[in-house]
């Protein structure tokens, strides 16, 4: 009878001990009175309720487990620092079910009274500040006079040796930890010694996995020198530019730590250990094509198709056709890999045509850029040739052309960039065209948009946004139509139509020369991932500052926190026109 217990997988210490004729299995409840954090821990891990409910469990095995729950729970609470509980377990019969009713008064909980931390090693060669031990007793996660918990302990370990090991000593361990507990005192001394190894250097870059493009792809994204010390920084950095590239669908960059013996062997002695950085990269296909539908309530109904080839003599080429109700784009873009220097030069083209608010633009461009930087602090210098044909209702059509020359610059604090929690961003650019060359009207612009997103509390958040810009010419006649300005929308003066606020001309709204608008909005979180809003904007564009009268929308809104971005669906009231209007958006505008 056994062994057919065996095959059925029926291993456990009760099982083993269960008679030849197999007595009548019981049912029984579990009753734990502690408190509420105790409670929840030792109904997830006592014996009791883990085979609660089992029909091979007969009343001799509950009994045992009864008997045995007191050194199980002991073991159980002193991992939250209560090392002299007073348990109590007893198997109550009385009723037609058993009922296992477990008692525990934890005690007073243990507190940590001193912490020695000693470093062995940490001997540095060459140029460079040698590892600071007062950082690592400044930082230690379990100071004097703090609960001791098991898992607060383990923690705390880790997080030491894991500061170590980001800066040139990635090879350090821990040599020694030991906690001693006084149960009368309720004390925890804790000791950790924490040995160096050696002061490790970068060395060569050894690259697997690139077939298909060259290899300066990878090679003039690296800052790193062999020699330098080692940062896990560094290493992160340098993956994170790999990964924007969009030459590849993952990447791994690393120490190689395959020749680690060897270099060891050749100096044994030595207290610096030099190691190849390892770049694993997986490449995206070269050629792919995307398509998709969306709805955007600025822009009415798309359809997007995408068309992106990683090897057009030695560039990327990324091109789309984006058709929605009020406006027609196509363009194609073509990208050079990174220099050595950081700067990443594309030249592009494409049509574009939008009709809104009366206002029909035509616009043909080519550009030509160079863009630095990194996610946080991003620069770039554009060139572009334009022309422009601007029709106003049924007035005949205006061209005009232009040369302008644009400097933009955008900087990041966000914690996240696809869904950010705190943080902000501020960008502007500066610009214009400025000489007689293919220009119409010589001009200048100026505009700056910022950004802030604030956490008040745990379960509310302030937005807050605001946008300037000007343009100076002598005349606004001859300035593209593309370089004016024009306000509302989900982005902007929330309540207004898009691009509804700006210069009445012929019955139809055309750009300013000046914009300013601002947003306020408070977001309620009642659960992580789903939220309420209310916001204020105002706004508006103009040919004259002193007509920049503010256009005023306020409303509610549902907000979710979606793996793609926030998304956001509104209902505004515009108070100049006495509308309440739908607004649908994804993610912030940056």
């Amino acid at each position: 009878m056994l062994a057919v217990y065996f095959l059925l997988g029926m291993h456990t210490p009760y099982a083993q001990e269960a008679p030849k004729a197999a007595p009548a299995a019981v049912r029984y409840d579990v009753q734990v009175n502690a408190p509420r954090a105790l409670a929840t821990l030792l109904r997830d891990n006592l014996d009791l309720e883990r085979w609660r409910g089992n029909p091979r469990i007969d009343m001799a095995q509950l009994a045992r487990m009864v008997k045995d729950a007191p050194e199980q729970v002991r073991t159980l609470v002193e991992t939250e620092g209560y090392y002299s509980p007073q348990i109590e377990a007893r198997l109550d019969t009385s009723g037609a079910t058993p009922v296992a009713r477990i008692s525990v008064d934890p005690g007073t909980p243990t507190t940590v009274s001193t912490v020695e931390i000693e470093l062995h090693g940490f001997a540095t060669e060459g140029a460079g500040e040698p590892f600071d031990p007062a950082a690592l007793r400044k930082d230690w996660a379990l100071p004097s006079g703090r609960r001791f918990r098991n898992a607060d302990w383990e923690t705390a370990k880790r997080d030491l040796l894991r500061q170590v090991n980001r800066s040139r000593f990635a090879r350090a361990q821990l040599a020694e930890s030991r906690a001693t507990v006084d149960p009368a005192a309720h004390t925890a001394a804790l000791r950790i010694v924490v040995d160096s190894g050696p002061d490790v250097h970068f060395g060569q870059l050894n690259l697997v996995g690139l077939n298909r493009y060259p290899r300066t792809v990878v090679t003039n994204l690296n800052k790193i020198t062999p020699g330098d010390p080692y940062s896990e920084a560094d290493l992160q950095a340098f993956q994170t530019r790999l990964q924007d590239t969009g030459y590849f669908s993952s990447v791994e960059v690393s120490l190689d730590s395959s020749g680690q013996e060897a270099a060891t062997a050749e100096a044994p002695n030595s207290a610096a250990l030099t190691l190849p950085v390892l770049v694993r990269v997986t490449e995206n296909k070269q050629r792919n094509v995307e398509s998709g539908v969306g709805y955007s309530t600025n822009t009415g109904m798309r359809g997007q198709v995408a068309y992106n080839d990683l090897n057009v003599a030695g560039t990327r080429l990324k091109s789309r056709l984006l058709l929605q109700q009020r406006q027609q784009t196509g363009r194609a873009d073509f990208y050079w890999p990174t220099t050595a220097q950081g700067y990443e030069y594309s030249v592009g083209g494409g049509i574009d045509r939008t009709d809104v608010e009366g206002q029909v633009l035509n616009v043909a461009s080519v550009s030509g850029t160079r863009a630095w930087g990194t996610p946080r602090l991003q620069q770039s210098l554009t060139l572009e040739a334009l022309t422009e044909l601007r029709t106003l209702d049924d007035e005949p059509g205006i061209r005009s052309k232009s040369l302008p020359l644009t400097y933009s610059i955008t900087k990041r604090e966000l914690d996240n960039l696809v869904t950010p929690k705190r943080g902000y961003v501020l960008s502007g650019q500066l610009g214009g065209a400025l000489l007689p060359v293919l220009t119409d009207r010589q001009f200048v612009r100026a505009y700056a948009r910022a950004f802030l997103l604030r956490p008040l509390g745990t379960d509310f958040t302030l937005v807050l946004r605001a946008e300037a810009g000007a343009v100076a010419s002598k005349s606004k006649a001859g300035v593209p139509a593309t370089f004016l300005f024009r306000a509302g929308g989900d982005q902007s003066v929330r309540g207004y139509g898009y691009q509804e606020l700006g210069v009445r001309e012929d019955g139809a709204v055309a750009g300013g020369r000046y914009i300013a608008t601002g947003s306020a909005e408070l977001q309620y979180w009642f659960k992580p991932t789903w939220g309420a809003a209310v916001f204020y904007d105002a706004g508006n564009a103009a040919d004259r500052v002193a007509d920049l009268r503010p256009k005023v929308g306020y409303g509610v809104g549902a907000r979710w926190r979606s793996p793609a971005g926030p998304i956001n669906v509104d209902v505004a009231y515009g108070q100049a026109v006495r509308k309440v209007r739908l607004h649908f958006s994804l993610g912030f505008t940056f």
